[in-house]
């Protein structure tokens, strides 16, 4: 594996599927066996606190970030490699950014809708070039992937807007998907000014 680092958007519930908290751990596993640190939210529910459990478990290294204001809400998961509390979500989302070499949005919920159109757009304005995943578990992102075509037949983005993200169907599918991903320039872009 040539990148080192990945950041996972997902819900801070488990959502009413069983495969859902199944790929979950799935992922975290692999992320762990591969040596790939997981960079993530920092809560201990939900699917978040599955993955994070589930790299931790498989002896990989974990970076939490979460603002200091979801420190209850979202349970703070005190048990990863290292954790920060940030001042905003904004702080958060800058930060996980600044710690990843790709991004992979698992099943979610609005947070998770947030984070992921801001990633695409930050790349759309080429703030960044880093790998987008979408992992479709049992067709979950559908809907944000139709959102997104109406966009692009409505006349609001280009047709490359689909070039800015990966979707694919299951964590299998998008460990080859990392393995593959040549290694990282060096150089970490910076959104600091979005």
């Amino acid at each position: 594996m040539q990148i080192s680092s990945v950041a996972v958007f997902c819900g801070s519930r488990f959502g009413s599927r069983p495969e859902y908290a199944a790929q979950s751990r799935a992922l975290g596993t692999a992320l762990g066996q591969a040596g790939v640190r997981l960079v993530y939210g920092g809560g201990h529910v939900g699917l978040m606190g599955t993955v994070a459990d589930a790299t931790l478990a498989a002896g990989g290294n974990v970076t939490g970030v979460i603002p200091r204001f979801l420190h209850s809400r979202e349970i703070m998961h005190e048990g990863v490699t290292d954790l920060t509390v940030t001042d905003s979500m904004h702080d958060r989302k800058a930060r996980m950014f600044a710690c990843s070499d790709a991004f992979v949005v698992m099943p979610g919920g609005l947070g998770t809708f947030d984070e992921t159109i801001e990633i695409m757009t930050w790349r759309q304005l080429r703030q960044h070039d880093k790998p987008i995943y979408i992992v479709n578990i049992a067709g979950w992102a559908d809907p944000l992937l139709a959102m997104i075509d109406t966009c692009i037949e409505d006349g609001f983005a280009s047709p490359s807007a689909r070039d800015l993200f990966a979707v694919v169907p299951d964590v299998a599918t998008l460990m080859a998907a990392l393995a593959a991903l040549p290694a990282p320039s060096g150089v970490r872009d910076a959104v600091t000014t979005l």
